[in-house]
């Protein structure tokens, strides 16, 4: 008797299949380990590739572990062509620490692509954060010449659209013309995550739905937590994703539900540190998002969007 076939395409669903190419931790919550189960809570299939394998995230005093280079993630993504494994809805990246697996990060896209043409490609385009460039200076150029313009949704914050851009945001009109800027490269959807603008902790958000309309801008102002976390950053794109994925025509209200949700998931943190005798402001906190599942399923709205004229 044959065996049955073995089915190499999810069922579809409302939601749809992640592929999602980021760092991963043991212990602790970046990366992957932010994202995959928050974007599974919403409903959908997640397939990480973890670019990195770490014992702990780098603000330890000491992590060990592996870092994958860009021949073995081919080969993992040849493995999933041979079995007709490569249909996805969405490619999620992070963290990438080299432009050689910059570039087979790209050669993915196009893969990927050529199976699916309506992929949507979620970009988080890990540079650095106050001031601070986090990977090689080379890497910059890549993503401002070769990753923006195939990503169809941009999520960097302050420092990093200022290196993409070479503008200085120093005022929201900064932070939309730079948002501008990043459309007429490509991106449909961008998302400065984070912005210090006159003492205020803000989102910036813009949509471009077609080229002949001006984009639709927005901001929230997020309230500020004394207090620095880990893997924030990871969290908000892959709520970003999901959200915008349910609300594909309302940017506004998928950053409200994203930036609602973090929030809350940030004050239980605080206060989960605070009750085991720990001050939050002293040292950076794990994020307790096994904790907070009902808050990424089912945010309550309380930071709103507000329309730029």
């Amino acid at each position: 008797m044959a065996r049955p076939p073995i089915l190499s395409v999810a069922l579809p669903s409302d939601t749809g299949r992640v592929l999602s190419i980021q760092s991963h931790t043991v212990q602790g919550y970046v990366g992957n380990k932010s994202a995959v189960f928050p974007l599974q809570l919403l409903g959908f299939d997640v397939d990480p590739i973890n670019s990195v394998q770490f014992s702990n995230h780098t603000g330890y005093p000491k992590f060990r572990g592996q870092v994958l280079n860009g021949n073995q993630l081919w080969d993992l993504i040849e493995g999933l062509e041979e079995n007709e494994l490569l249909h996805y809805t969405h490619l999620l990246t992070g963290y990438i620490g080299s432009v050689s697996f910059l570039s087979t990060v790209l050669q993915v896209v196009d893969k990927l692509r050529s199976v699916n043409p309506d992929l949507i490609y979620v970009c988080d385009p890990v540079l650095g954060d106050e001031g601070k460039l986090y990977v090689p200076q080379d890497l910059v150029s890549v993503y401002q010449k070769k990753v923006v313009p195939v990503a169809s949704m941009l999520t960097p914050n302050q420092f990093e659209v200022e290196l993409l851009t070479g503008l200085r945001i120093n005022s929201e009109q900064d932070g939309l013309k730079a948002c501008n800027t990043l459309h007429s490269a490509g991106p449909r959807k961008v998302i400065i995550t984070s912005a210090l603008i006159e003492d205020k902790l803000l989102l910036i958000g813009s949509y471009k739905r077609t080229e002949e309309q001006p984009p639709e801008q927005f901001k929230i102002e997020i309230p500020k937590i004394p207090a620095y976390f880990t893997g924030t950053g990871d969290l908000t794109t892959a709520l970003l994703l999901g959200w915008s994925n349910k609300y594909p025509d309302n940017l506004e209200k998928a950053a409200e539900l994203a930036v609602s949700s973090l929030q809350a998931l940030l004050r239980r943190t605080v206060e989960d540190y605070k009750r085991a005798g720990f001050d939050p402001s002293s040292s950076s906190l794990e994020i307790r998002l096994i904790q907070s599942q009902d808050e990424i399923r089912n945010p309550q709205v309380t930071c709103n969007a507000v329309k730029y004229k």
